[in-house]
């Protein structure tokens, strides 16, 4: 488990996979390749595969959660074990604008960099999801942040996305 000044980051666990479910719903993943889940199955076996590939050191996932325990989102690192990981963070509706993302997501940075040696992220977000590239502003005081030129991309369901990556370098001392 991760602490930090408001929250606690703890691994992924299926008591909060309805919390999950109803959080992450068509708001939520306006800008995300990814739709709100048709059902709790749907949503039970997507977390168990990312359940799975932590168990096999691929992966990260975190419940974000208040003092108190209740569910505010998650934190995610994908392809942990290539040379640039994919970063993932996502709040409820309701807690959103309160700086709960960029707390857990520099929490989750750190933990990455000290458990596994990792210095470089990648970071996508959609050019209109201004809180998501916000955030990713909020963390170049510890990493130089390269952006690429964004691209069009319409998803499975129809969403159209203009997504922009950008590649997250760790300044500074080797964790």
């Amino acid at each position: 488990m991760i602490k930090t000044k408001r929250l606690l980051i703890a691994p992924f666990e299926m008591k909060y996979l309805q919390d999950y479910f109803d959080g992450f719903d068509a708001e939520i993943t306006k800008y995300q390749w990814p739709d709100p889940f048709p059902d709790l199955d749907s949503a039970r076996d997507v977390l168990q595969g990312f359940l799975e590939q932590m168990e096999r050191g691929e992966g990260l996932i975190f419940a974000i959660l208040s003092p108190a325990g209740k569910f505010l989102g998650s934190a995610e690192v994908h392809g942990l074990t290539g040379d640039c990981p994919e970063l993932g963070v996502w709040i409820t509706g309701p807690e959103q604008r309160k700086g709960y993302a960029g707390e857990a997501l520099t929490a989750v940075l750190g933990y990455a960099r000290a458990e596994y040696g990792k210095r470089a992220f990648f970071y996508e977000a959609d050019v209109r999801n201004e809180a998501s590239i916000r955030l990713l502003h909020k963390l170049e005081s510890d990493y130089d942040v390269v952006e690429q030129e964004p691209e069009d991309c319409v998803t499975d369901s129809g969403k159209a996305l203009r997504l922009r990556g950008s590649l997250l370098k760790a300044r500074g001392p080797e964790a």
